[in-house]
């Protein structure tokens, strides 16, 4: 059987990822994390699997995620964790919308826009 019928387990949990809303490999995708010629490649997760960066989702329709241990975000830089907050809530958003979107593949990514002076240090 093909890998793309089998579906894609979690390689934390093990477990089916049965939708991109609970994907954290599209997630990075959408945050141009993970280059759209190597997402074949890489291995899949629940996003509620990875605390590293769940833990920065602040939505309402997303259960509070804690990441104990040295990526702890309360152990982080204030001014980072703001940062990391807005990036990646901000991805979810994106990837909540995709299903509505009708957006080709190469069109997921988030268009990155540099800070405003607000946002500079």
């Amino acid at each position: 059987m093909a890998k793309c019928d089998e579906g894609y387990g979690c390689d934390v949990c093990g477990r089916d990822v049965e939708t991109i809303l609970d994907s954290e490999l599209y997630l990075r995708y959408v945050l141009g994390e993970v280059p759209l010629d190597v997402l074949h490649l890489q291995r899949e997760r629940h996003i509620r699997c990875n605390s590293a960066i769940a833990q920065y989702i602040v939505h309402e329709s997303f259960e509070p995620v804690e990441c104990k241990g040295p990526f702890d975000k309360r152990e982080l830089d204030p001014g980072f964790v703001e940062a990391e907050v807005r990036r990646v809530t901000r991805g979810y958003r994106r990837l909540l919308a995709i299903p509505t979107l009708r957006l080709a593949l190469p069109e997921y990514p988030l268009r990155i826009t540099p800070p405003t002076p607000e946002e500079l240090p």
